[in-house]
């Protein structure tokens, strides 16, 4: 995948399998300040609402379902962070694990992103449905994978480092030159 992140010759977007990120599933009860303390410490931002994902840079963290998070954080702390929540954790019922060599990611940036991701997700994504800070668990095409925006033209995606070559080749050809459907462009 090196040329991930070369696309030139008219592609409607720029797409790019991001560096190593820090992952790490945090499952439990997210009412309880146990849980919350433990996503909010590590990733140094707010909880994010049902269906939201809460990101600064390489931090951040996103709602799941309702009993699981995905906190960021930069690739080189996790183990010291996921030590960090289980001391803030203590005796709660809750798991966290890292998850970081497990997945990858991919930034899909530019005037069409939307479009790119519509053509592989049964997702709604007019710009009114579907705007910064929203995250979904879906599928690109046959394969499970979560997004949200990270502004009003870049969208981060998470799936399986197993499915990282498929998923990159999916965003590779829904962005590929002349393929512009133009529908939430104008």
């Amino acid at each position: 995948m090196s040329e991930a992140g070369t696309h030139p010759g008219g592609h409607i977007a720029h797409i790019t399998q991001a560096p190593a990120q820090g992952m790490i599933t945090l499952r439990g009860d997210l009412s309880t300040s146990a849980v919350k303390n433990a996503a909010t410490g590590v990733a140094a931002v707010d909880m994010p609402a049902r269906g939201q994902a809460n990101c600064v840079e390489d931090r951040g963290i996103a709602w799941m379902s309702p009993d699981e998070l995905l906190v960021l954080c930069p690739y080189d702390t996790v183990e010291a962070n996921v030590d960090k929540m289980r001391a803030t954790l203590g005796d709660a019922h809750a798991l966290a694990v890292d998850v970081s060599d497990a997945r990858a990611t991919f930034l899909v940036e530019g005037t069409h992103a939307r479009e790119v991701l519509a053509k592989l997700a049964p997702v709604d994504l007019a710009p009114d449905a579907f705007v910064p800070g929203m995250f979904r668990r879906t599928r690109l095409a046959q394969v499970p994978a979560a997004f949200w925006m990270r502004d009003a033209r870049t969208f981060q995606i998470v799936c399986f480092r197993s499915h990282a070559q498929y998923v990159h080749d999916l965003l590779k050809t829904a962005a590929a030159p002349g393929s512009a459907v133009a529908y939430f462009t104008g």
